[in-house]
Formats: structure tokens, sequence, C-alpha cells
């Protein structure tokens, strides 16, 4: 099937872009996440024609803009080590965009950047010139494109430099690892602290209620002995009184009043 205008102005635009991103751009440079945003516009449109590409190459035009947008995106962290780590996990596109290209430019851009936050990291960690290094690196890059007596050593420059990634990833895994194991010590300590906490202040509330509702029947109990204790008393005071009155009068008939 034959591109349409669309598609066609997508892959100029997207050569352009790939262009541009292998290129040493200024910070305030804007041109770049302007045509990203324009290629990502395209691409949705594209995606809604009739006569669209075939699903391989549309997975291909989004792989590499999605490339590019992470790209700028990793171009605006602060630290070295995050700029590294972020084109660490960027996926370059697998085919050219032009057919005139031998090997495809978004691969190329990857390698040449690994090779800029290589060179940072290098010279943050040597106190060297980082752009000495970087150019260095990026020369050793373009030597690899275009001469083929240098593919051994670009292969081992290569190697060296996703080997010194593969380093690093590895330590920040490891960082993360015992990060995320202190953590879940800590977690566990905490939860554990709450727990008998919890248990502690569930058995005070048990002992309360049980003190008070044997206090509450004791104080029933001193309640029911206090209110016998006065029924007894009054009984044995009537029946005293009784007494003495009877005996009052059995005196006065046994002993008459003397004249």
């Amino acid at each position: 099937m034959a591109a349409t205008r669309l598609e066609l102005n997508l892959m100029r635009l997207l050569s352009r872009c790939e262009a541009l991103a292998a290129e040493r751009r200024d910070p305030e440079e804007w041109r770049l996440e302007k045509y990203v945003t324009a290629l990502e516009d395209m691409l949705r449109e594209l995606k809604k024609q009739s006569s669209k590409p075939a699903p391989e190459l549309l997975n291909e035009y989004s792989r590499k803009v999605d490339f590019l947008k992470g790209l700028l995106e990793a171009e605006k962290l602060s630290s070295s080590t995050e700029k590294a780590l972020a084109n660490q996990f960027l996926a370059p596109g697998r085919t050219p965009t032009m057919t005139k290209e031998r090997t495809p430019a978004t691969k190329t851009v990857h390698l040449q950047t690994k090779a800029r936050c290589t060179g940072k990291m290098r010279s943050e960690l040597l106190g060297t010139d980082p752009l000495v290094i970087s150019d260095s690196e990026e020369l050793n890059i373009r030597k690899r494109k275009g001469l083929v007596s240098d593919e051994k050593q670009s292969a081992v420059e290569l190697d060296a430099v996703l080997q010194h990634h593969q380093d690093m990833q590895e330590k920040l895994a490891e960082e993360m690892l015992s990060l995320a194991r202190s953590l879940k010590n800590n977690t566990l300590a905490a939860q554990n602290v709450i727990k008998q906490d919890n248990q502690t202040l569930s058995h005070s509330l048990r002992m309360a209620d049980q003190n008070f509702e044997k206090l509450k029947d004791e104080s029933d109990r001193l309640e029911q002995h206090a209110k016998k204790s006065v029924n007894w008393l009054l009984w044995i005071m009537l029946i005293v009184v009784c007494f003495i009155f009877i005996s009052m009068i059995l005196f006065i008939r046994i002993f008459p009043k003397l004249k």
C-alpha cells in the first residue's frame, strides 16, 4: 500500500527530529520538543485514518515517537545518574526511518546519549572536563557508524559502556533492594509494636471491665448487707423496748406503791 501524504509528512518530521536529537543542542532549544508534540498529533491522526499503515509499521512509529519523548524527559533530569538510568530504559526504533539510512537513527541517538551520560558521570568521578570526554565518545560512536575497520574497537567500547550501565543498574537495584528491605523491617517492627500496644490496651480494657463488674457486684452486696443490718438492729431495739416495758408493768404489779 502506498504511503499517504500524512504518513510521508510524519516520516519527514520524524527524520528531522532524529537529526536534531543527534546534534548537541542548547538547553534553551525548543524546536525538538515542539516537533515531538506535532509527531504525536500526526500519529494519532494517522491511526484514525481508514487507509492507515500496517500495525507493525504503526508500532514502529509509536516506538520512535515514545523514544524521542522519553529522551526529552530524560534530558530534563538534574543528575547524570538519573539521566543515565532513564536512558537505559529507552527503547529505540528497530528499522530505519528513511531508506538511505543503514542503521536506525534512533539507535545511534541512543548510543550517543549513553556516551554523553557516561562521560558526565566519569567527569564527576574523576574531576575532568565532561565536554572533552563526551566529544571523544561521540566521535567514537560516529566512527563506529561510518568506518567498517573500527567495528571491533567500537564493539569493545560499546560493551564497556553497556557493562558500565549494567553495573550502575545492578548497584542501583541493590541499593533499592536494601532500602526496600530496611523499609520492610521498619514496617514490621512498627507493626509488631502497634500490635503489642493494641493487645496491652485490649487487656487493660478487659481488666477495667472486669474490675467494674466486680466493683458493681460488691457495691450491691454491701448495700444489701447494710439493709439487712439495719433491719436486724431495728428488730432488736423493738424487742428490747417491749421487754423493758413489760418488765416495768410486772414490777409495778408485783411491788405495789408503799403507803
